[in-house]
């Protein structure tokens, strides 16, 4: 019902756009479908996050992350209702580890940081911009650009996750960004069966100039 709305949607744009050709309706169409298939997935989301009594854990738990998630980039699952589960188990996930669990010392919050830190900075340097097929990331600029903004949101997670004195806030920092630093890494696309859009464009741009 969603997929045939989307392009109903993105049919009406090209009529009133011809100059769009099948290549740029396939991006819009996929823009269309994110945006139509997140709105009431986020909705949904935070209604189970009221239920469980951890709104406002849940709310932090997507926005704290989501700056770095934009840079980063990430894998997409196929289906909506895949997205809808993985969506919940992440950041409501996230909000009730954060709200139970306490570090033992504050030495071993800091060496989970640390090591958080070092694994993301170097994740990142391979793996981000983490683009998928649907939606490449291929101008040099725009990856150069998103690559340094991870490293930044990164560490200024890291960062306040140490110093904030709330153990949740501080929680919720330190598990969204490791979650979000492993579902850029070639091991979380296989399982999910997807693939990088720069790398299949520079393979498909390889094949063209044979």
């Amino acid at each position: 019902m969603i997929d045939k709305f989307c392009e109903i949607l993105t049919n009406k744009i090209r009529k009133s756009m011809p100059e769009i050709d099948d290549d740029r309706a396939e991006v819009i169409l996929y823009g269309v479908q994110l945006i139509v298939g997140e709105v009431p997935k986020i909705f949904l989301m935070f209604g189970l996050g009221f239920i469980l009594g951890l709104w406002w854990q849940t709310l932090l738990a997507f926005f704290l992350i989501l700056p770095y998630k934009i840079c980063a980039g990430g894998f997409h699952l196929k289906t909506h209702l895949g997205c809808f589960l993985c969506t919940n188990i992440v950041y409501c996930g996230n909000a009730i580890l954060s709200t139970v669990y306490t570090f033992p010392i504050q030495l071993v919050k800091i060496i989970t940081i640390i090591t958080i830190w070092v694994i993301g900075i170097v994740l990142v340097s391979i793996y981000a911009p983490a683009d998928t097929e649907n939606l490449p990331i291929l101008t040099k600029k725009e990856r150069k650009t998103k690559k340094i903004l991870s490293y930044i949101f990164l560490s200024i997670n890291m960062i306040v996750a140490i110093f904030i004195p709330n153990k949740i806030i501080s929680n919720l920092l330190i598990f969204g960004t490791a979650i979000q630093t492993i579902s850029i890494t070639r091991i979380a696309y296989i399982l999910t069966k997807n693939r990088y859009g720069y790398e299949e464009y520079l393979r498909a741009q390889k094949i063209s100039s044979m």
